[in-house]
Parts: structure tokens; C-alpha cells; sequence
């Protein structure tokens, strides 16, 4: 049997490099498994003009600051610059281009096996992400299509796109800005479920998470919380946005009812041709590697009390959302759920020994 870790965590994105950072203060031996040939996590393959909502001052991960912006929020280029550069400074042991196939827990071991062979360890943090299980619905004549579709998690820019026509689906703040960015070059419709709902300019993820932090803890005290001057989920009017607006381009056309193979049927029956469909539908949860150890519902969600599974001892699962722990997904949410994790990591390998 290879080396047993105490902690093997499972993704070298912001969340797995977050748990490094207090795995090593708690002076814990450990190994992060990442499946990507280099170091940024899931920004490497985020489109080329995504950024973050929040200025790099309320973006960092815990222990060092990220550097500042030359812009209101950091791009994509400087996030991973970030990313990379907390990993040197903390020196965080790294197995790259390792992608996790399966778990198994025998023997109060845990055998995480890879393309690369079998690792073994005592306690697992899975912190994986959603980015590499993209969602799209199931429409009628989906497989009718005969034009282009990708989904955001494979958009990159707009440029082969120039003078086509192109649909971009999905309310959130992905379709806005893919719309924002492809209405440039290509003639754009934008279909979204409900009619989409702005927050005002000067509102940003620094101040949501404010909001949902207050929300969280009057939860936890059985306080009523009035959240109804600001929804939450509604989008964030980054600069790109604040430009298409300008433009009158942030129109929704409302649904379609079905596709067929030129194009879409809107729901008042007429049909019209698309070039490009871009599903901006969000994601399910990179979690299906645990199907043997804990149960797993159709969007990959697990029962947690916060983080820590309840089916399986000494199995952690972090970043994922809500549902691991409030804002766990952002740069600026993940503190709190990292810190916990680990310290609950300890004490359980405390009461093994």
C-alpha cells in the first residue's frame, strides 16, 4: 500500500488550497489530487473575460492578501496569478494531472483511486467544484439541433461567433455577460425563464456577502432576516454589463417551448433560426466519485451537517454551496467553511488515535 495520509483532499482549486493552508497549520500530513496539468483550478477554464464581483481586498483566501486590481475587480489572468502564487508561498503539495475515478472505504481507510494509481488516507476533503459537470436541461427536439450548442463551462470568447446568430439560455449572471460580451460581434437573443432582474450598480459580492452573512446568522438564531430590499440571485451589474446596457442589448426574449433542427420554437408557436446555442444553465456537483460511499441525488448533492457527510465518517465536502456551508463557493465564503472543516478534521482524528 502507497504512503497513508491523514487527509487526502480532492481539487486544487480556491477550496482545496484554502484547506491546505489550515491542514498545515494544523501540521497534518496531506496531499491535494488535481486533475489539471497546471496550477488556477477551474479559472483555466473559465472564458477569457470573466472576473471576479468583489475587489481583490474582499477576494483573498485566508492567511495572505490578494495583490490589488488594476481594475474595480480582478480578471480572470490575475485570479489565477493569485492562485498560483498562494500555492507557492505555502508551499502546498500538489499531484497534478491526476483525475479521481472512485472511493472506497474499507477498513476505516480511505482508497481514493485515480488514473494514476490508488492514494490512501484516513480522512477525505472532497473539494472538486462544479465547473467540469456542466448542466443543460432536457428540452424536446434537443437532439433535433443541427446548429452549434456549447454550454458557458466551454465558452471562451466571442470571436467565432462574428456575424452569426446565436441564443444564449439562462437568467443568471453567466448569460448576462456571455450576452454582454457576444452582442459585440454577433446578433444575440437572450432567453431566460423569468424576466431578468438587475441589482442596483453600486451593489457587488462583497456587499452580498454581507447580506447573506447576516441571513445566515439570524437563521442560526432564530431571527427573523428581511432580505426583500435585495434578491440575493439577482445579477451583478459588473462594468461589461453596465457598457451592454448602454446598448440596449439586455432584453430577454422570454422561453422557448422546444428546439427544432434549424432553431427554436418560442412559446407563442413561431420558430426562428440559430447559428449557436449557448447554455448559460448552471451546473451540477462534482461529487459522483463518492457514489460507493455516500448517497448522492441526481445533482450530485450529498446529505452534510455543514460540511462533514453524514453517511460516511471522516469525509468532508467543501465549496460546493450552500449546502456545504453559506457562500462556500466564492473566494470571500470560503474562510469560514475551510477553517471549520479542518478543525472538525482534527478533533476526529484526535478520537481515532
Amino acid at each position: 500500500m502507497k504512503e497513508l495520509r491523514e487527509v487526502l483532499i480532492i481539487g486544487g482549486g480556491q477550496s482545496g488550497l484554502a484547506c491546505g493552508y489550515y491542514l498545515k497549520r494544523a501540521k497534518l500530513d496531506f496531499l491535494i489530487l488535481d486533475k489539471e496539468e497546471d496550477c488556477g483550478g477551474s479559472w483555466l477554464n473559465t472564458w477569457d473575460s470573466l472576473s471576479l464581483f468583489s475587489p481583490s481586498e474582499h477576494s483573498s483566501l485566508p492567511g495572505w492578501l490578494m495583490p490589488k486590481s488594476k481594475n474595480i475587480y480582478p480578471s480572470k489572468i490575475e485570479v489565477i496569478a493569485y492562485l498560483c502564487e498562494y500555492e507557492r508561498h505555502y508551499q502546498l503539495e500538489v499531484q497534478r494531472s491526476t483525475t479521481v475515478q472512485n472511493v472506497v472505504y474499507e477498513n476505516n481507510i480511505y482508497e481514493v483511486i485515480t488514473d494514476k494509481g490508488s492514494y490512501f488516507a484516513k480522512t477525505i476533503i472532497a473539494a472538486a467544484g462544479t465547473w467540469n459537470t456542466p448542466y443543460k436541461p432536457r428540452i424536446d427536439g434537443l437532439e433535433h439541433y443541427k446548429g452549434i450548442q456549447i454550454h458557458s463551462a466551454n465558452y471562451k470568447n466571442a470571436e467565432s461567433f462574428r456575424g452569426l446568430n446565436v441564443l444564449v439560455v439562462g437568467e443568471g449572471n453567466s448569460g448576462a455577460q456571455i450576452v454582454a460580451e457576444v452582442s459585440k460581434l454577433a446578433n444575440v437573443r437572450w432567453s431566460t425563464q423569468k424576466k431578468p432582474e438587475f441589482l442596483p450598480d453600486e451593489v457587488d459580492g462583497y456587499y452580498l456577502f454581507n447580506v447573506a452573512t447576516a441571513k445566515y446568522k439570524a437563521e442560526q438564531e432564530g431571527k427573523p432576516f428581511d432580505t426583500s430590499s435585495y434578491n440575493l440571485g439577482n445579477i451583478v451589474m459588473v462594468p461589461a454589463l453596465k457598457e451592454a446596457r448602454a446598448r440596449g442589448v439586455l432584453n430577454s426574449s422570454g422561453t422557448f417551448n422546444s428546439l427544432y433542427e434549424k432553431g427554436v420554437v418560442w412559446s407563442d408557436g413561431t420558430k426562428e433560426e440559430f447559428d449557436v446555442i449557448i447554455w448559460c444553465t448552471g451546473f451540477n456537483y462534482a461529487t459522483s466519485f463518492l457514489k460507493n460511499v455516500i448517497s448522492l441525488d441526481e445533482r450530485g448533492v450529498a446529505k452534510t451537517e455543514e460540511s462533514k457527510a453524514i453517511d460516511s465518517p471522516g469525509l468532508w465536502l467543501v465549496g460546493y454551496g450552500n449546502w456545504t456551508g453559506y457562500a462556500s463557493a466564492t473566494l470571500i465564503g470560503l474562510n469560514r467553511n475551510t477553517k471549520l472543516a479542518v478543525s472538525e478534521i482534527v478533533n476526529y482524528l484526535k478520537k481515532k488515535h
